[in-house]
This record gives C-alpha cells, structure tokens and sequence, in this order.
C-alpha cells in the first residue's frame, strides 16, 4: 500500500480522485435568487474527473454555451471509502478541503430545467471544476466557520459565510454515502452563496478563503 499511497498524494487529488459529487442550493439566499424552493433534501448532480482544472489552467468556456456562470463553493475532499456513514462520524472520512468553482452554463442549465432534463451540459463540461490546492483537515478546525469571497477582474461578486450553509457537511456527507459509495480522493462541492454572475473571454476570476488561501484562474474560448 506504500506504493500506492505515493502515486496517489491528496494534496493533488485532481489527479487520480474520482468523483465530484455536487450540492445544488445549499445557501437560502442563492436558492432565492435562482427563484427555486429551498429544497428539504440536498440536490445532487455529478460532474466527471475531466472537469477538473487545477489553479494554472484555463477555464475552457464550452462552444455552445453564451453565459457561463461562476459558482464559488467549498470542497470536501474524502479520505478514506465510505458507504452509509452516519452524521456523528462523518468528519472521520474528511482528508481536507479545496475552494472550488462549479462553472454553470446557464443559459443550458435554463434549457434543461424547462424540459426536465439532467444539468449535465450545464455543469460537467471540461474545466468545470476548478481547484484550489488541498488544505489539509488539521488547518481548518470548524468549515463551518468560513469566509469565501469570488471577484471578477478585480470585483468582488460573491462573499458568503459557510456557517449559512442549509445542510452541514456531516449531514451531506451521510446523505450522499447512503447513495453512493464515497471513495478516497473523491471531492464533494457544497454549494454556492449569491451573488452568482456572467464570465466572458479573457475575465480573471480571483477567489478565496478568507485566512487560508486563494486562487486564480483566466476565462478562455475553445480552439473549436
């Protein structure tokens, strides 16, 4: 297992993890600027590990999309596999956290709700998942306690509290793992606060934890 364990460092979970395993509507005041019902179960809805796009790469906008929405959220990055965890004991599976964006096609994601399809053009396209580098468990004593903040060159468009958050992570991590077997390496992304907003070609989106890191990523159109 030594072996393994240093192919596979979680400080770049990207690489080798899984499953993205995403909240939709986790903070009251994004549900009602989406004008949705704050929901009495998590909403959940994947996207594949190609949407990963660690800090030093491009968000690809997709071809057929004309309004990509930036969605800052807080990930969980799962330590060990787990399969109907209980709440009390949920934070044992934690390993650390990464800021993360949940890159939306709205204009898409609008489309499919009207026809009652899956987000899945509008939410797992590649370079959806921009990451933050990993924080390890140990510097982030309560994630209930923090502060994320998204500008857009230079405009501050989102700041949000994770101690508003509708379901905590223990319960999230619970609700999912009694769905689906949750694996190391594999991230859950928490859902956004308001303040969601268009990016267009060449925009610089700067975001952060406030006291633990930031990060940085470039807008780009596709080559096809």
């Amino acid at each position: 297992a030594g072996t393994m364990a240093a192919s596979r460092p979680l400080s770049r979970f990207w690489e080798w993890g899984k499953n993205i395993v995403c909240v939709g509507r986790n903070y009251a005041d994004h549900a009602r600027e989406m004008k949705s019902a704050v929901p009495s179960e998590p909403v959940l809805f994947l996207k594949p590990s190609t949407a990963y796009a660690p800090e030093g790469s491009p968000i690809v906008m997709p071809a057929y999309s004309h309004n990509l929405h930036h969605e800052l959220e807080l990930g969980v990055v799962i330590g060990k596999r787990g399969r109907a965890v209980p709440e009390a004991s949920a934070m044992d599976y934690v390993a650390g956290y990464a800021l993360c964006l949940d890159m939306t096609a709205r204009d898409v994601q609008e489309e499919c709700k009207k026809k009652g399809l899956p987000w899945t053009l509008a939410k797992s396209f590649t370079t959806s998942c921009p990451v933050s580098a990993f924080v390890p468990k140990e510097k982030i004593p309560d994630p209930h306690k923090l502060k994320l903040w998204l500008k857009v060159n230079g405009e501050l468009r989102q700041e949000g509290e994770t101690s508003s958050m509708i379901f905590t992570i223990p319960y999230i991590i619970s609700y999912v793992s009694k769905i689906m077997t949750l694996e190391e390496g594999d991230i859950i992304l928490t859902g956004t606060p308001k303040g969601v907003g268009p990016v267009k070609e060449n925009d610089e989106i700067l975001a952060g934890i406030d006291g633990v890191l930031s990060m940085k990523f470039k807008v780009e159109r596709p080559d096809y």
